[in-house]
């Protein structure tokens, strides 16, 4: 059931040497020990041997004056035949300057699978551009580092997405949005407070099934109009997936950028739309949400649409890894989103 147009990269698996990209920020060389812990446990948990790329840990000023260097990692990553993947170590702001300098010959002749989230939507909407699939999950700084190690359920999320089986996501048992220090390296080790978890909301019924796509919506807004947008024919039969950012857009933002979505036709063309557990919302503003998502689809005629909100992807923890560009059927009747990895 893959869609014909994505090539599915070898999987990562237990013994894949992964290396660890700075596509935005540098950020990671103010918390040295964070890195590491996230290195251990993706080694504990995963069997990966994750490797800084040549530039990844040259910190915050250099990085941030050379996007190429950060584009010059990702190539060297795809090239080297002792590479087996790329995990993206953080967001950040700025992955858009790496546009120009990115090849997509490079990522179609070398197909590597590439998992972040965030800002790195940027990326992996290269890599869908260039037809090559990808996984929109874990950073190494953020789940992959958790305080006190990785989850289970993220564990199990990123396995899952690697694996050759179909598969139904499940509800986070727990979650959390509980603020981390990371520079104190003595709470590394120190497990976070989780709340129970409070399951899916199926905004609108019905069933629909295709690619999936989608990504951080700041991101994907930033995109729009660039020469890295994914063109309105790859969006037709899609499920699309959107999560947003620890800035918060207002509910209103949100619905704003869906409008943009349906004078561009992407929402009249597409199978379905899941929804990421927004980061930071009150009770109150996550209705609104749903209030302008009905509003929207309405406005659109979509009211159709089979939506589910309240998904463990994104930022919140621990997260799902979607494997972007796999199948996915989303059935509200049986309560199920289906994945078909590959």
């Amino acid at each position: 059931m893959d869609d014909p147009r994505f090539l599915r990269p070898k999987p990562l698996t237990a013994g894949s040497r992964v290396a660890a990209l700075s596509l935005s920020s540098g950020f990671v060389t103010e918390v040295p020990h964070r890195y590491a812990a996230g290195v251990r446990q993706a080694a504990e948990s995963l069997g990966w041997e994750i490797v800084p790329a040549p530039n990844a840990l040259r910190g915050p000023d250099y990085l941030y004056a050379n996007p190429q260097a950060r584009a010059d990692d990702l190539h060297w990553a795809l090239q080297n035949p002792g590479i087996d993947g790329l995990v993206s170590i953080i967001g950040g702001d700025d992955s858009i300057r790496l546009l120009p300098y990115l090849d997509p010959d490079i990522i179609r002749a070398h197909p590597k699978a590439f998992m972040g989230y965030s800002d790195a939507t940027v990326t992996l909407t290269q890599f869908l551009k260039a037809g090559v699939m990808v996984y929109h999950g874990p950073a190494v700084l953020t789940d992959l580092a958790e305080n006190g190690g990785m989850h289970p359920y993220a564990v199990r999320g990123i396995q899952q997405a690697f694996g050759t089986e179909s598969y139904d996501l499940s509800p986070a048992p727990e979650w959390t949005q509980a603020r981390q220090d990371w520079e104190d390296e003595a709470a590394q080790n120190v497990r976070r407070p989780f709340e129970a978890g409070d399951g899916w909301t199926w905004l609108q019924e019905g069933t629909g099934e295709g690619h999936l796509l989608g990504g951080c919506v700041e991101i994907l807004d930033m995109l729009s109009g660039t020469p890295g947008e994914l063109p309105l024919e790859m969006w037709r039969g899609a499920i699309m997936a959107l999560e947003t950012s620890n800035d918060v857009p207002p509910p209103s933002q949100v619905g704003y950028w869906l409008r943009n979505w349906a004078a561009k036709g992407v929402l009249q063309g597409l199978s379905g739309l899941m929804l990421a557990r927004p980061r930071d919302y009150t009770p109150e503003m996550t209705e609104q949400l749903y209030t302008w998502v009905r509003r929207v689809l309405k406005e659109a005629g979509r009211e159709d649409l089979p939506v589910v909100a309240n998904v463990d992807f994104g930022h919140t923890s621990p997260q799902l890894c979607l494997p972007l560009g796999a199948q996915v059927r989303l059935d509200s009747a049986a309560g199920t989103v289906t994945v078909w990895p590959g």
